[in-house]
């Protein structure tokens, strides 16, 4: 049976309707702009629009949807925090997409539907199948995670099960939005790394140009922020090690793009983790972009 799975996102909501579970072929894929500035209301009828134009195109309307979210719901008060798109924070999303599409919903954060879409058809299934935990992070604008245990998303008591980016990691992170200092986001995300190579050395530059010239030599500024990055990476990841110890992590977001992290950086995870090695496989990513939707869909099943 088709699965439909929703990848809501601050600037865009894509679709996809699947043929199932085991090697999915893409039956149908559309995307349309949110329009997140209209507001709560205007978000939720973006998404019935949305799947109005896939059943119409598709032929056949969904018993049943998964979607990806900023943010998540909070498993007491069912209501969403912790997003970025912040119409939907404090609102009971799910009981009134529900309402509007007149179906079952199966929510869970983006990070969640990446780790679930890369455990079930992606690098994990091809590299390591028998993995029973995996891990998958998010460190591109922000830093965050997903938790997959026996191929089910793990959401937690309290909805934030995966949330790594706010564990304290160093006080030269500085103050994070959620309030707290030093965060794990506030000193590795791509857009805090910028901040603070501008801030320390005076220089306006984006992380990709900053490893290139830090791979070329030449340019010691560059240099340090790239190896200020590897070792707060090994401290960071090691404390995800040390707690769950996970079969396999899955490096999403622009600033997994960064090779050096899947060698010099699991060096430095070697440092600091409570073992004398690491068996922990660190793995790129194979699905890009369609990893939250395809997740999505696999939350309907």
């Amino acid at each position: 049976m088709a699965i439909w799975g929703i990848d809501l996102g601050g600037t865009k909501i894509e679709a996809v309707v699947l043929s199932g579970s085991e090697s999915p072929q893409v039956l149908y894929r559309e995307r349309i702009d949110t329009e997140a500035n209209g507001g709560y209301e205007h978000i939720i009828g973006r998404i019935s629009l949305l799947i109005g134009q896939v059943a119409k195109g598709y032929g056949q309307r969904p018993e049943k949807i998964g979607i990806g979210t900023p943010g998540t719901m909070d498993p007491i008060s069912g209501t969403m925090k912790n997003s970025n798109t912040t119409a939907l924070n404090e609102m009971p999303f799910q009981q009134d997409l529900e309402a509007a599409l007149g179906i079952p919903v199966a929510m869970a954060n983006d990070a969640n539907c990446f780790a679930l879409a890369e455990a079930k058809i992606g690098v994990v299934k091809d590299e390591m199948p028998d993995a029973k935990m995996v891990f998958g992070v998010i460190m591109g604008t922000g830093v965050g995670g997903g938790l997959v245990m026996d191929g089910k998303v793990w959401n937690g008591r309290q909805g934030i099960a995966g949330e790594w980016g706010h564990n304290f990691l160093d006080e030269s992170g500085g103050e994070c939005y959620c309030g707290k200092v030093g965060c794990v986001e506030t000193v590795i995300s791509g857009k805090n790394l910028e901040r603070y190579h501008r801030e320390t050395y005076d220089e306006n530059k984006k992380l990709k140009q900053i490893y290139q010239e830090h791979l070329s030599g030449g340019f010691p500024n560059s240099t340090a922020t790239i190896e200020r990055l590897i070792h707060f990476f090994g401290l960071g990841i090691s404390s995800l090690i040390n707690v769950l110890d996970p079969d396999v992590i899955v490096l999403g977001g622009g600033v997994g793009n960064i090779d050096l992290l899947y060698t010099e950086g699991v060096e430095s995870i070697k440092k600091f983790v409570f073992n004398p090695r690491v068996d922990t496989k660190i793995l790129k990513p194979k699905l890009g972009d369609s990893a939250g939707v395809f997740g999505a869909a696999f939350l309907a099943e």
